[in-house]
C-alpha cells in the first residue's frame, strides 16, 4: 500500500473515531452551542429595537437581526473549536496517543482526524444556529447562489483555521480544563469585533484593534455576501487571516505532536 493510501485510510479511521465520540458524548458540543444561541435571542428580543435604531435601521428588530447573524455564525465556529482543544488534550492526557505511537499507522492521521471531524461539527453547528436565526426572522433574499457558495466556503476556511489553532492549544495543555481555558480567546475575540456594533461606533483608540483582528474582516465579508453590504478590502484580509492561522496552527500542532514524549 502506498504512503498516500495509508495516510488516507488511517485518517478516515481517526475521523470515524472522533465522530463516534462526538455522537456518544454530545453534551460538550451542545453546551458550547448555547452561548451563540443565547446571545442571538438576548440581543434580538431584549436589545433588538434599540440596537436596530442605533445602527441606522428602522424602529423594529429586523435590521439588527440581519446585522447580528453573520457575526454569530463565526462566533459559533469559535465556540465549537473549544471542544476540539478539550478533545485533543483529553487524548494526550489519557494515554491513547502513546498507544497510537506504538502502532503502524500514519502519524499525522491522528491530527487530521481531529481537524476534519471538528470542521464537520463546526459546519453542522453553523447550520443549527442559522436555522434558529431564520426561525426568528433572518432573511437573505438578495444573495445569489454564487454568493451563498462563497459564504459557505469562507465559513469552512475559517473553521479550518481556528481548528488548527485549537488543536495546538490542546496539545500544549496539561489537561482538559487547561485546554478549555487556553481556547477561551476563540470565543472572546468575536465580542471585541464588529459582530454586535459597527467598528466606527467604538472608541477611537479601540477601533484598530477591532478592525484588524481575525473575526471582523470575516464578519464584514460574510455580511457583504449575504446582505449586499460593501466588502472592500475585508475579503482579502479574511482570506489572509484564515490561511495564516491555518498554516501557523498546522506547523505548531505538527511540531508539538511529533516531539518525542519525555
Amino acid at each position: 500500500m502506498s504512503g498516500l493510501s495509508l495516510a488516507l485510510r488511517d485518517s478516515n479511521t481517526m475521523l470515524r473515531r472522533n465522530l463516534l465520540h462526538a455522537r456518544r458524548y454530545p453534551s460538550l458540543t451542545l453546551n458550547l452551542l448555547l452561548t451563540p444561541i443565547m446571545l442571538l435571542l438576548l440581543f434580538v428580543y431584549i436589545f433588538g429595537d434599540v440596537m436596530s435604531a442605533g445602527i441606522g435601521g428602522g424602529a423594529d428588530r429586523s435590521d439588527y437581526i440581519a446585522y447580528l447573524v453573520p457575526g454569530l455564525l463565526l462566533m459559533t465556529i469559535g465556540s465549537t473549536t473549544i471542544g476540539t482543544a478539550v478533545s485533543v488534550s483529553t487524548d494526550m492526557s489519557e494515554g491513547i496517543i502513546a498507544r497510537f505511537r506504538t502502532m503502524a499507522i500514519h502519524r499525522g492521521s491522528v491530527l487530521i482526524g481531529h481537524v476534519v471531524g471538528s470542521v464537520l461539527q463546526s459546519v453542522l453547528s453553523v447550520v443549527l444556529v442559522g436555522a434558529v436565526a431564520v426561525a426568528i426572522g433572518f432573511r437573505s433574499t438578495d444573495a445569489t447562489a454564487l454568493e451563498w457558495l462563497a459564504a459557505f466556503g469562507l465559513l469552512v476556511l475559517f473553521a479550518l483555521a481556528l481548528t488548527w489553532i485549537a488543536v495546538g492549544m490542546g496539545l500544549v495543555s496539561p489537561n482538559a480544563e487547561a485546554a478549555s481555558n487556553n481556547a477561551l480567546p476563540l470565543i472572546l475575540l468575536p465580542l471585541l469585533s464588529s459582530a454586535f456594533v459597527p467598528v466606527d461606533g467604538m472608541p477611537g483608540w479601540f477601533q484598530p484593534i477591532a478592525e484588524y483582528q481575525p473575526f471582523t474582516p470575516a464578519i464584514e465579508t460574510l455580511r457583504g455576501l449575504l446582505l449586499g453590504s460593501h466588502i472592500g478590502h475585508n475579503a482579502w484580509l479574511a482570506i489572509a487571516w484564515c490561511l495564516g492561522l491555518a498554516a501557523l496552527g498546522h506547523l505548531w500542532s505538527a511540531s508539538t505532536f511529533n516531539r518525542d514524549p519525555k
